[in-house]
């Protein structure tokens, strides 16, 4: 399959096809937010993204800035073959679970190593997810847990028709 055609920038935007692969992990300077049911479950500045060729950004949240009792083990797992090995979590609520939501890599690969039990959550399920004050968008398709904002265009891994992207 051809590689998409990348959709123009305008200044202050990055394109998904300028990021690296293997990916790239840097610090996120802004405050990243998680909402579940009304209830604020992760507040940080403490954050990293991962960028990765054809992905929106995904965002992993300090361990210490979610709430506690927010997360409970799901159980079974996934494997990167960048990061490592991935265990899940259900986002527990007032009066709903959503489960297999988030995830960890408690023991990531070395170029991954300071992503170590940071928490990445799925958009979709949660009421709303923040990258400073700008509400992001989950990434296409339910696979993949990117963000996607203002900032960032595509085509995205996981719009219909690329799954041999």
């Amino acid at each position: 399959m051809r590689r998409p055609i990348p959709l123009p920038t305008s200044p202050g935007q990055e394109s998904v096809w300028d990021y690296p692969r293997p990916p790239r992990l840097e610090p996120v300077p802004e405050r990243l937010r998680v909402i579940f049911e009304g209830v604020t479950i992760a507040d940080t500045v403490r954050g990293w993204r991962v960028l990765e060729t054809s992905h929106p950004p995904t965002y992993y949240l300090h361990p210490g800035d979610i709430l506690p009792g927010a997360l409970a083990p799901a159980g079974g797992g996934s494997v990167c073959e960048w990061k490592g090995r991935a265990a899940y979590f259900d986002v527990v609520g007032p009066q709903r679970r959503a489960e297999r939501v988030a995830w960890v890599y408690p023991k990531p690969t070395e170029p991954f190593a300071a992503l170590a039990d940071h928490v990445a959550f799925y958009a979709g399920p949660m009421d709303a997810c923040f990258v400073g004050e700008e509400r992001v968008a989950p990434q296409p398709g339910g696979f993949y847990g990117g963000w996607v904002t203002s900032r960032v265009v595509g085509p995205f891994k996981g719009e219909p028709g690329t799954m041999g992207w």
